[in-house]
């Protein structure tokens, strides 16, 4: 009898087929990600991977996943040896979004791949200028935005800026992400007209002992 595979299982295959070092040739992951979530059955073939989960599984996609301002990010997979996450986000109703990150503008540690499996957002990507001595975003300009339905694909990578300033209740988007390749981000807010960098506690604690 022939076992139904995981999607994951799946992807994850297709993603450790490339000897070379994902995070240096994301365009490769981009071509395969496009490839595998062009099928129709995509969004029942995940449906099934979360109903089929076993209670230590469930417990470990709890203990991986977050909630942010505008959503709540499940990560689906994480294995240490991979150069790669998987991750489902769960957009809130409009009306629970709290000021922050996403609908701010800013771009992430890392390099990802996104698919919306059901709703809409308007995605607006940025170019930007930064303070010479701080690094910090001083102005930001609007170069394109987009309403993306059901069904779209994106790339981002790192060193990209981008925004979502609203999404419809019951948006959910897969993504994978990329290991990190920069140790902070960076955001800019444009109604105060301020830059933050955001560096994550774990690039912190070796110095921590040094900062007491």
């Amino acid at each position: 009898m022939l076992t139904r595979l995981s999607p994951l299982t799946r992807l994850s295959a297709l993603l450790r087929t490339t000897d070379l070092p994902l995070a240096q040739h994301w365009q490769i992951v981009d071509e395969i990600f496009r490839d595998w979530t062009s099928r129709p059955d995509l969004r029942d073939d995940l449906r099934r991977h979360l109903d089929s989960l076993s209670p230590d599984e469930a417990s470990a996609v709890l203990e991986r996943s977050r909630e942010t301002t505008t959503h709540f990010a499940w990560c689906l997979l994480d294995c240490p040896t991979d150069p790669f996450s998987v991750w489902l986000h769960e957009y809130k109703a409009p009306q629970d979004w709290r000021e922050g990150y996403a609908d701010s503008v800013h771009n992430h540690r890392y390099h990802f791949c996104t698919t919306l499996l059901r709703g809409d957002y308007v995605h607006e990507r940025y170019s930007t200028l930064r303070d010479q001595i701080s690094g910090l975003i001083t102005s930001v300009r609007l170069r394109r935005s987009t309403l993306c339905q059901t069904g779209s694909v994106g790339v981002m990578y790192a060193d990209e800026f981008h925004r979502i300033p609203e999404a419809t209740e019951g948006t959910m988007t897969f993504l994978v992400k990329s290991r990190p390749v920069s140790d902070f981000s960076l955001s800019y807010d444009p109604k105060t007209g301020i830059g933050h960098r955001h560096v994550p506690v774990e690039v912190r604690l070796g110095d921590l002992a040094g900062r007491i």
